[in-house]
């Protein structure tokens, strides 16, 4: 095996107190003075809110999927969950992404509790992310896990990348999708789902 194929270990992950003083670093870079009172709290702050932004690292999406329901009466039409919102930061410059995901499938014997599904959106989004990685995230978690006859997500977000820096055109949107199985093959299944997530707008 070559070096070049060789899977390269995972870094070691730094401790609290080398995070805080990369944010201090940082802080001085742009020109501050981190001995000022408003900012001694900060890099302490920032480590702590990371923690929040990023939690999906330290989730397992699978998992929440794994608890499904087969009592449903029969249930086979379609399911769908409009408007996630969710918070999530580009991998490219490390600027929130705001938006809100749409998730459907086409249960095949079993359904999922609905919260399950607003969890796997939030494991993916609590990660550094490119929005269309994380809809495909989604949509296939859902498809391995609970094996549905199709599954149908759409992710409508606007990206501070572009709309605080570079750019800056504040009232552009992303949206994009991804379509597995009869979602993808059907159009009529397609149609049904777009028209739902679309439904009284």
């Amino acid at each position: 095996m070559t070096s070049k194929n060789k899977k390269q270990a995972k870094p070691r992950k730094p401790s609290r107190k080398q995070a805080e003083e990369a944010i201090r670093t940082l802080l001085l870079w742009a020109g501050e003075d981190t001995r000022r009172e408003g900012l001694i709290d900060t890099p302490m702050r920032v480590a702590k809110a990371y923690e929040d932004w990023f939690s999906g690292y330290n989730q397992n999406p699978v998992a929440y999927l794994e608890r499904t329901f087969e009592e449903v009466e029969g249930y086979d039409e379609m399911i769908v969950l409009r408007d996630i919102a969710f918070e999530s930061h580009c991998e490219h410059h490390m600027a929130p992404i705001i938006g809100k995901a749409h998730v459907g499938y086409l249960p095949n014997n079993k359904v999922v509790g609905i919260s399950k599904l607003a969890r796997v959106v939030e494991a993916f989004a609590r990660r550094f992310q490119v929005q269309e990685k994380m809809t495909a995230q989604i949509a296939n978690c859902i498809q391995d896990v609970l094996q549905p006859k199709g599954v149908g997500v759409v992710i409508e977000a606007k990206h501070q990348c572009m709309t605080t820096r570079g750019i800056h055109k504040s009232d552009v949107s992303m949206v994009t999708s991804q379509m597995v199985g009869s979602f993808r093959k059907d159009a009529r299944t397609r149609v049904e789902f777009l028209r739902m997530i679309d439904a009284n707008r």
